[in-house]
């Protein structure tokens, strides 16, 4: 049986998941509903976290599909994924055309020699314009210094979301065959090395309740049986021992197998230690396959236990015991974070981006977790005497009329304007900018193009350090009581800034219930109810109107904390607190920093 391994890459949103599962609808492996997204947090935000691995069956061939995250926190799996593949499906917005996604992926696989074929996607979006994106993929992979084999791509125009797929925009569209054709002609075929000793080469990592570690592994060269003895080579070391379990793959549904051979991608269960570029081989003089890279992380939280006074209601784990297993546990598979435990009565977690933490807290969160988290920091270090920090590619796609706002916030930020683009009314501005300046500025660019803007960011490099950012334009306001906060008190705050409780909910000393318009902390009273008086006055009737505040959830959270607030995240609410809860300690511990 021919096998043909390919991974579906591209920009956030640019449509790689519903291409795939219209794939696998067209072949028949799944049902009707059935997605690549199977995780709760991916189907809430509509985007792929963790890739995946599934494979279909067309004409007499199997085709392994990898379908990879697209969001900039988790391009550390596409680089791995790479390895294992033989082409690239590269999905580009026929109306977006090339983003900076697009541009690390693109990169990474021309780097690796594969030749990509391309995939213009939603061609049916009234601004669509195909062969604009065409040619702008064509002129990126100039400028990656694709060759020339690689700039004779292949390329297929598609609506995913209507599981059709043409050659030609002029063809009739019908299903998803013109694609597959394609993948058939263009991607070689892997299982040819089916007679050489036995090696494979782990490129994701997986875990079982009942199996523990799996391997997610593409086997290069020969067959291995469940019963042979396999050695493990890990950089210098080697060990032997015997898989438990073989695993391929059929639809979105793992298949136990007794063999499996040269050019199969498949999941290995019985070697707990694990990692990712390990090389499984059955003659020991084999040479190991060369290592795979992991991206170091670019930022850091500290995870602490919530010792608020509102702490123990909502959780089933609370003890430092029980978030270290849990983090323990994410270390497994989540290759991509790291974590100090040396810390103490805290935890300092290292991941990718805001979103690659924001992830792992809201999955804690679901468990019965409760937790407090500091605010977010860029990793900075030296290199040869210099001191550096990681700098980002910033893509910002907004109506002109806000570019001026735009420019001026990121350049308050420290970014720096590489280029500016004006096309129907829409500014497409580039920036490089701190990762500390970029921190906390999302939720501000939404305020400030009122919605219309789209912003998009990827890691570039360890860069010269860029001076002290002053980025919080608003003050806190704390609250000094314990208690639930009283609509009557929310009334008369609400024109001091913006409120992030609403009535009847519960405050206690030292917590933030908003931000104060003027830059400077407020100490408030949410609880103060209306006096009582059996004296008429004309003004005490008013009718109390309270305008929507505004809900603290763990990215909008980590966004707008200040470095002596905490993040206290439980299974039921998210609220924001200060570290020093009395107010007058909070003042003498402020006063001698100074």
């Amino acid at each position: 049986m021919e096998i043909r391994n390919i991974a579906i890459i591209a920009h956030v949103d640019h449509g790689k998941t519903t291409l795939t599962d219209a794939l696998l609808k067209q072949c028949g492996v799944v049902e009707e509903g059935v997605s690549m997204d199977s995780n709760q947090i991916e189907k809430e935000r509509g985007i792929t976290i963790y890739s995946k691995n599934t494979s279909l069956m067309y004409k007499g061939t199997k085709i392994n599909i990898v379908d990879t995250p697209g969001h900039a926190d988790f391009g550390g799996e596409v680089e791995r994924v790479l390895r294992a593949i033989d082409t690239v499906l590269l999905i580009v917005d026929a109306q977006e055309g090339p983003m900076p996604q697009t541009r690390f992926v693109l990169r990474k696989s021309l780097e690796l020699g594969l030749k990509p074929i391309l995939v213009i996607n939603k061609i049916d979006k009234p601004a669509a314009n195909p062969q604009k994106a065409h040619d702008d993929v064509y002129i990126l992979m100039m400028e990656l210094g694709a060759t020339d084999e690689q700039l004779d791509f292949t390329t297929v125009y598609a609506i995913g979301r209507e599981g059709v797929a043409k050659r030609n925009l002029s063809d009739e569209s019908k299903d998803l065959n013109p694609l597959l054709d394609v993948i058939l002609e263009k991607v070689p075929v892997s299982s040819t090395r089916i007679d050489g000793d036995f090696v494979a080469q782990v490129f994701n990592l997986g875990y079982d309740n009942f199996l523990g570690r799996l391997g997610v592994t593409r086997v290069y060269e020969g067959s291995v049986k469940l019963t042979d003895t396999i050695t493990v080579k890990s950089g210098d070391t080697s060990t032997k021992g015997k898989a438990t379990k073989l695993f391929t793959f059929n639809g979105t549904e793992r298949v136990e197998v007794e063999e499996v051979s040269a050019g199969d991608i498949v999941l290995v269960a019985g070697f707990p230690e694990i990692s990712i570029g390990d090389t499984f081989v059955l003659n020991p003089e084999t040479p190991a396959m060369k290592a795979i890279s992991i991206d170091e992380p670019t930022i850091s939280v500290r995870l602490l236990v919530n010792d608020s006074p509102l702490s123990g209601k909502d959780g089933k784990f609370v003890t430092t015991r029980q978030i270290k297993e849990r983090l323990e546990k994410e270390l497994q598979i989540n290759v991509g974070l790291k974590v100090d435990f040396d810390g103490g009565d805290s935890y300092t977690v290292y991941g990718r981006g805001e979103l690659h933490i924001a992830v792992l807290l809201e999955n804690m969160r679901r468990e019965g977790f409760e937790i407090q988290v500091s605010q977010p920091e860029a990793i900075i270090k030296e290199v040869d005497g210099v001191k550096v920090e990681p700098w980002e590619e910033l893509v910002i796609d907004t109506p002109d009329e806000y570019s001026g706002t735009v420019i001026d916030k990121i350049g308050r930020r420290k970014g720096l304007m590489q280029s500016l683009n004006v096309d129907k009314g829409i500014a497409r501005i580039v920036f490089e900018i701190p990762t500390r300046g970029l921190m906390g500025y999302r939720g501000q660019f939404v305020v400030d193009t009122k919605g219309q803007g789209i912003l998009s960011s990827r890691f570039i490099a360890f860069k010269e350090f860029a001076g002290e950012i002053k980025k919080k334009e608003t003050g806190a306001m704390i609250s000094m009581e314990n208690g639930k906060a009283l609509a009557y008190a929310l009334w008369n705050l609400q024109d001091r800034g913006t409120l992030y409780i609403g009535p009847q909910a519960e405050v206690y000393e030292g917590m933030v219930i908003g931000n104060t318009v003027k830059g400077e902390e407020m100490t408030v009273n949410p609880t103060k109810g209306k006096n009582q008086s059996n004296v008429r006055s004309s003004g005490n009737d008013e009718a109390i109107v309270l305008k929507p505040f505004v809900e603290v959830t763990i990215e909008r959270g980590l966004e707008l904390m200040s470095d002596d607030e905490y993040l206290e995240i439980t299974p039921k609410i998210v609220r924001l607190r200060k570290q020093i809860l009395n107010e007058s300690i909070r003042n003498r511990a402020a006063k001698s920093k100074e």
